[in-house]
């Protein structure tokens, strides 16, 4: 490399000599030629082509190294090199032996063009907080006719909650416990960086109206059997998002199949990906009351001049399952009333190959269907939706030796706006969502269904909703508000020995609730939350940018009515508080 570097400074000095060039652009030719004598270490001279030279192509067998234009301060190498030089229009090209011919920079941002932040919080769910705002970043590169964006950042949380829930930066919102957990109040602290969330965006265009994209979306949740806190907390990467979309511009069709945020959904503009509604929160658990599941799924949008839009998502199923006494997939329910035996149920299998084998996954004979219509007017965005989902068992009732399927219906229906108020500094958002068997929709997990006395799965009443003020009192700071509820009703059936079984049962003895190492089996009724807090971008520049966080959520739960087993009625219920302080580096923006 030094014999080399030695032959292109001689043949830039006798080049300079030639045109009469001064002695220090007799140097600056030297400097050059040691940038790229180092940027071609690991690559023959003929397989590496840089941006093209001021001083033309060379020869005297350096013909496949070439340079031109200014130097672009963004790319720079390691060991003191000086930044290789792009031209202003042209941008460099590896063409080599390894396959990745076409790959190109993305040509540098102009250096004195007028300074507009990169992050956009005039939104009611800035992408910049709620996801990884990569359309609004510039490519990096390309390969072929690809272009690739990089998003993303780097987080770090402090948790405190007022009772202990052993859990990491996700709030599972229906665990608060009864005062007969001696983890009720107390109190936990916790640090994590497990959100920190890359994404990737590669997008092409093989006309003026199709365009191809795909997406993939990581984040450090995953928990792997050999995680721990106490030496390293070696948390796993895990799929948030994984889809490809087709768009049709003249046709208005939009084609969607991955993983992504469901259909459901609340939406902040029309039903297309990386729009969605979610609340700008910390906790990666949301709030109590929105429509909360990322799942794989096949959407086909049609939309009318960007303002009228129609989807339909064909969603993975699954299926959350509960009952008022023990029971697990093969277990025996207890007798009906004017019966003598009780029926065994089966409804889920422990996970198989590339699933988890820790987790019950229940019987799904169909995919969940979800429609949805929305507009978008000068006045705000509005939609509305149906849910279709299908729920199976096994059974084997009494005096009987085979099993018997019972498939049963659920779904429901919902609503969402985003709308400002009467200013661009306020926005308010909510959404609501009612039926039978729509649990699995909202971040609390209240159970979709209950075994009935034959075995059938019966989805459980449930309705959930959430309503949220958005404010910018300046363009870098962000407030908000939310509240939220997740409510159920009753599916039970009596038993022979005169109890309520199922879910909702108001005969459960509830008197240990309130008792220290008491015994309680309470059902959730009702989860209403109270959500508030902020953002305040306060660093910017080349390097990226940084935002702090700031999130307080109060959170009440309330059980179905028992008794004190002295037929006196008692009403369990339990709170939560937790306090959350975020900050965020942002590398690309």
């Amino acid at each position: 490399m030094r014999k080399l570097a030695a032959q292109v400074e001689a043949i830039e000095h006798r080049q300079a000599l030639k045109h009469g060039q001064s002695g220090r652009q007799v140097a600056s030719a030297r400097n050059t030629a040691s940038v790229r004598t180092a940027g071609s270490k690991g690559a023959s001279s003929a397989g590496v082509r840089t941006a093209s030279s001021t001083h033309g192509g060379f020869s005297d067998g350096l013909s496949g190294l070439r340079t031109d234009g200014p130097a672009d301060p963004g790319i720079r190498f390691s060991g003191g090199a000086q930044p290789i030089e792009v031209g202003a229009n042209q941008n460099p090209t590896l063409h080599s032996g390894s396959g990745f011919a076409g790959f190109k920079w993305m040509p540098p941002a102009p250096e004195h063009q007028t300074s507009k932040s990169a992050i956009d919080l005039s939104s009611s769910s800035p992408s910049s907080i709620t996801q990884t705002d990569v359309d609004r970043l510039p490519p990096i590169f390309s390969i072929g006719g690809i272009s690739v964006r990089l998003g993303g950042f780097v987080e770090f949380s402090n948790i405190w909650r007022d009772s202990n829930m052993t859990s990491g930066p996700a709030t599972a919102w229906n665990n608060f416990p009864y005062a007969n957990s001696p983890n009720h109040g107390l109190s936990e602290e916790r640090m994590s960086a497990q959100l920190s969330r890359m994404s990737v965006l590669m997008e092409a265009n093989p006309s003026k109206s199709v365009r191809l994209q795909a997406y993939v979306e990581s984040d450090f949740g995953g928990s792997a059997g050999t995680t721990n806190s106490v030496q390293i907390s070696g948390y796993t990467p895990r799929l948030r998002q994984g889809y490809f979309t087709f768009t049709q511009k003249d046709w208005g069709l939009h084609i969607l199949m991955g993983q992504a945020w469901s259909l459901a959904t609340n939406y902040a503009k029309g039903i297309l990906p990386r729009q969605e509604q979610l609340p700008a929160v910390t906790d990666n658990n949301q709030i109590p009351g929105i429509t909360f599941t990322r799942v794989p799924q096949i959407r086909i949008g049609k939309d009318w001049h960007q303002k009228y839009w129609l989807g339909l998502s064909v969603e993975d199923p699954q299926a959350t399952v509960a009952f008022s006494s023990a029971l697990s997939s093969g277990g025996t329910l207890p007798a009906a009333y004017g019966e003598k035996a009780g029926t065994r149920v089966f409804y889920s299998n422990a996970g198989g190959v590339l699933l988890n084998p820790n987790t019950q996954y229940t019987y799904n004979p169909a995919p969940d269907i979800i429609l949805k219509g929305a507009v978008d007017t000068s006045v705000g965005h509005y939609e509305v939706f149906g849910l279709a989902r299908w729920f199976r068992s096994l059974a084997v009732e009494p005096g009987m030796t085979t099993t018997r399927k019972h498939t049963t219906f659920g779904g429901g229906v919902g609503a969402g706006m985003t709308v400002p108020l009467g200013t661009k500094k306020l926005q308010m958002a909510g959404n609501v969502t009612a039926g039978e068997g729509i649990g699995r929709y909202g971040p609390s997990l209240i159970p979709d269904t209950t075994p009935n006395a034959r075995g059938a799965l019966s989805p459980v009443p449930e309705l959930m909703g959430s309503l949220g003020l958005i404010g910018h009192p300046t363009p870098s700071v962000l407030l908000y508000t939310y509240g939220g509820i997740e409510t159920a009703g009753r599916k039970r059936y009596m038993g022979a020995d005169g109890a309520q079984y199922g879910y909702g049962v108001n005969d459960l003895n509830l008197g240990g609730c309130d008792v220290e190492f008491g015994s309680c089996n309470a059902q959730t009724r009702t989860l209403a939350s109270l959500t508030t807090g902020g953002w305040w971008h306060f660093v910017e520049g080349r390097y990226g940018s940084v935002m702090g966080g700031l999130q307080y959520t109060y959170i009440r739960k309330f059980a179905f009515r028992g008794n004190d087993g002295s037929n006196n009625s008692v009403y369990p219920t339990t709170s939560g508080n937790t306090v959350y302080v975020t900050f965020r580096y942002l590398p690309f923006q």
